[in-house]
């Protein structure tokens, strides 16, 4: 099963999975607890301010993949991930693909930090077998990205979304190491930012789009 998931498709999931694991307590979320975990200024990048309606999109474009299923608890309908049904995920995979979801790509070093909350990795070795599962997975599931100048670790990014992120990684350096020397720091990190801008409207007009199609999709139903 390949899932081609928009930015706001993919907040949404990993959050839904973080708060099953780091707050049992108060899941399955309802919409504004969703909302709410969505914006949180914490273990998000980038920090996203979504309304409900945007939520809302995504959640119906996800539970047409059988990937969130819809719970009704007394007045409020709350909402549940189903990604371990539909992939059978080990606990440091699913830790893995969550943290990839909310933060985008990151070293292993990284998602052994970050995704302690959720799984307790041994050591960067644990982290390291772990992405080779969910990369010889049938289609695979990360991907790791070119090494950036300066840096010892290459990043891993998941392959759920829909733009592959060797090329956005590619279009990101074509635009750092083409800039002239002597452009300013400044001037490097508005190009990255207006690249940043971009991405965000594309994702935004797939949302339209698919709130388009399925409201077609309901009108066509009255007819047949």
């Amino acid at each position: 099963m390949q899932l081609t998931l928009t930015p706001i498709e993919a907040r949404t999931l990993g959050a839904l999975i973080e708060k099953e694991i780091t707050t049992p307590e108060y899941y399955p979320l309802s919409l504004n607890a969703l909302a709410n975990a969505c914006n949180q200024k914490s273990n998000r990048d980038p920090v996203l301010h979504l309304e409900e309606n945007d939520i809302r999109r995504a959640l119906n474009h996800l539970e047409s993949q059988s990937l969130v299923r819809s719970v009704g608890e007394a007045r409020v309908t709350k909402f549940e991930h189903r990604l371990q049904e539909t992939f059978n995920f080990y606990r440091p995979e699913i830790a893995i693909i969550c943290e990839l979801l909310l933060r985008g790509p990151q070293t292993p070093g990284e998602l052994r930090t970050r995704a302690s909350r959720m799984h307790a990795f041994e050591d960067l070795e644990s982290v390291h077998s772990a992405l080779q599962r969910l990369a010889k997975r049938e289609p695979p599931m990360v991907v790791v990205l070119p090494r950036q100048p300066g840096r010892k670790e290459a990043r891993y990014a998941h392959l759920l979304g829909d733009s592959s992120p060797l090329e956005v990684a590619a279009a990101e350096a074509a635009a750092v190491g083409t800039a002239p020397a002597h452009v300013s720091a400044s001037s490097t990190v508005s190009q990255i930012d207006r690249l940043a801008a971009l991405t965000d409207e594309v994702a935004q007009l797939r949302a339209q789009v698919a709130d388009l199609q399925l409201r077609f999709a309901a009108f066509r139903k009255q007819f047949e």
